[in-house]
């Protein structure tokens, strides 16, 4: 009965240490964080060259970019990538990013349209 009763108790201990390395684990592949950013962004092409050239980026789980707001809002793992790296890379495809300017030599590969001031007429 003693014998039992000990075998029990070791179980539950054991056991508690299995949930207890579970949840850490679990707790470290969800540090995910979603940042915001303001873009120089002009129409649905711009759109969709953004969104592509962040589904290429380290970490980044997923882009969506709102036209008409200019916002593209960014869900990635933290342990990957940074805010920093995230603006930088929206540079490299040609457009502003908050206030880190565009690449000048990719801007002037947008076309037309998507230059700032592409729409205005």
């Amino acid at each position: 009965m003693k014998n039992n009763k000990l075998i029990w108790l070791s179980f539950i201990f054991v056991l508690g240490f299995v949930v207890q390395a579970q949840a850490q684990k679990t707790k470290k592949r969800k540090k995910v964080a979603t940042l915001s950013i303001k873009t120089s962004a002009q129409c649905g092409m711009c759109k969709d060259r953004i969104e592509k050239a962040m589904a290429y980026e380290r970490g980044v789980k997923k882009a969506v970019l709102d036209v008409e707001s200019k916002m593209l809002t960014v869900t990635y793992k933290t342990r990957k990538t940074n805010p920093d790296k995230l603006r930088k890379a929206v540079s490299k495809v040609g457009y502003d990013a908050d206030k880190v300017i565009a690449e000048q030599k990719a801007y002037h590969k947008l076309p037309a349209c998507c230059q700032k001031g592409g729409h205005d007429n």
